[in-house]
């Protein structure tokens, strides 16, 4: 499967459609107090970089973005990938966009939330195995049974 990752726009009714699966495939896992969704609408702000990873056909099949609070911290965010093309590693690829861009932009370090339980086993593996480890909660997430926090320093590119 040919994969292409690129930074859209949220609001195209293809994007939304996905955010909705993504909303969908987290309502029954943890209580909606501690889903701490972003709407397109919110994803689309100044602070959001939004990467939309599309099939061979243009279809949209994943999406992840970059939300940044300050010039050193970057939150990785609405990462999700359609179940019907899970582990084919469109999740690592957008991952590692969000991760360049972070780079690209000077940040020090990328945090993220994520939720605990079964339903959440693969998104924690993909962190762990592109080298985030587990923190304590930041900004304003309360510290829960339902959430697993994640960080990683943003390695940045030596110049010679």
């Amino acid at each position: 499967m040919t994969v292409s990752i690129a930074i859209e726009t949220p609001l195209q009714d293809d994007v939304r459609v996905l955010v909705e699966k993504l909303n969908a495939h987290l309502l029954p896992l943890s209580p909606p107090e501690f889903q701490f969704k972003m709407t397109v609408e919110q994803m689309a702000g100044a602070d959001t970089t939004v990467f939309v990873a599309r099939d061979e056909n243009g279809q949209a099949i994943g999406c992840g973005a970059l939300k940044v609070h300050s010039a050193e911290l970057g939150e990785v965010k609405r990462m999700f990938t359609d179940p019907e093309i899970r582990g084919k590693r469109v999740g690592s690829a957008l991952l590692a966009a969000i991760e360049a861009l972070a780079a690209e932009k000077g940040l020090g370090q990328l945090m993220l939330e994520t939720g605990t339980g079964p339903g959440f086993d693969a998104a924690q593996r993909l962190y762990s195995r592109s080298g985030f480890t587990l923190r304590g909660p930041f900004l304003d997430y309360p510290d829960s049974e339902w959430s697993a926090f994640f960080e990683k320093p943003v390695r940045q590119e030596q110049t010679a």
